[in-house]
């Protein structure tokens, strides 16, 4: 059994995580509104607690983790965030929801559920700050492996084992083609082989770059890539000025682009594989209240803007 000096306090984790997030021992006394020598003090105490260095720490250089320490590290941001879930809990009486939760979305999820969300779940939990952060499959995943975000809106494509989904919906490709193109005149679903000659603009966005090679393959058409776009608007406006056309998850209300010119969308009659939208989190991880209530929201409501 630990003694008391070796017990160790969230005041000792809340200085580490400080720590690790700045980089230095000043930083972090700044941040936290104490002295250096306090959270010195705290670092090394935890450290004695737990039996292992978890910085070292470099003159005039600031501090980095060890790998022991960056182990640790996601424990440490899961305790506090559960201790302050805890706080919540207890001041509501356990009826109320609230504390900060982070939440991850891939960019080109944003602009169709962050809005709802964020004009539909404060209304219901007006406690609940909600921060957001946008990034790559790769990043969102670290973030949620690390316990800088709780929960994160992504498509299921390139998410790793040690990450947990729930499906909220599906999506089906669209091609999408300027409004003067000679197939955008017909109606109705297209075959993919239609494109076969055609030039492309390619989202150099993985992994939606994969996602568009495997569906047009298997249709029998390799991609003639002419274009490459970073951003979903920049994709519709060059297939609008007719640079080649393309493929997309999501439809956007307007067929207008930044370009100027209109769109022309048309369903796939081919047999193509459909994609899900998920909410992930890290297995290893025990959701906070907020969190699982956000979680039971998006269930709810999410799939009605689908």
């Amino acid at each position: 059994m630990p003694t008391a000096s070796s017990r160790i306090t969230l005041r000792q984790l809340e200085y580490a995580l400080a720590v690790a997030d700045d980089g230095t021992m000043s930083g972090a006394a700044e941040q936290l509104n104490v002295s250096q020598a306090a959270v010195s003090m705290a670092v090394a105490d935890l450290e004695r607690a737990l039996g292992v260095q978890l910085f070292m720490r470099r003159k005039a250089k600031g501090v980095t983790l060890t790998d022991v320490g960056r182990t640790v590290l996601p424990e440490i941001r899961r305790l506090l965030a559960h201790a302050d879930d805890l706080h919540s809990m207890a001041q509501g009486l356990g009826q109320s929801v609230e504390g900060t939760l982070t939440l991850g979305c891939y960019p080109p999820l944003t602009p169709f559920l962050v809005p709802r969300i964020l004009s539909t779940f404060p209304r219901r939990h007006p406690l609940v700050d909600i921060k957001l952060f946008e990034g790559s499959v790769d990043e969102l995943q670290q973030r949620l492996l690390d316990g800088r975000c709780e929960v994160a809106l992504m498509y299921e494509n390139g998410i790793g084992p040690a990450v947990a989904t729930t499906r909220l919906y599906t999506l089906r490709p669209y091609v999408i083609l300027p409004a003067d193109h000679r197939l955008a005149r017909e109606g109705g679903p297209m075959f993919l082989a239609d494109l076969r000659d055609e030039p492309m603009v390619m989202p150099d966005m993985p992994p939606s770059e994969d996602l568009y090679r495997e569906v047009l393959r298997g249709a029998g058409v390799e991609p003639k890539v002419s274009f490459r776009a970073t951003t979903a608007e920049a994709l519709r406006s060059l297939v609008a000025c007719g640079v080649g056309y393309s493929l997309v998850l999501q439809r956007p209300s307007p067929a207008t682009t930044y370009a100027g010119p209109p769109l022309k969308y048309r369903e796939i009659a081919d047999d193509i594989r459909c994609v899900d939208v998920v909410l992930a989190q890290a297995k290893a991880a025990h959701l906070t209240h907020r969190a699982r209530t956000f979680s039971d929201f998006c269930r709810e409501v999410l799939p009605l803007s689908a």
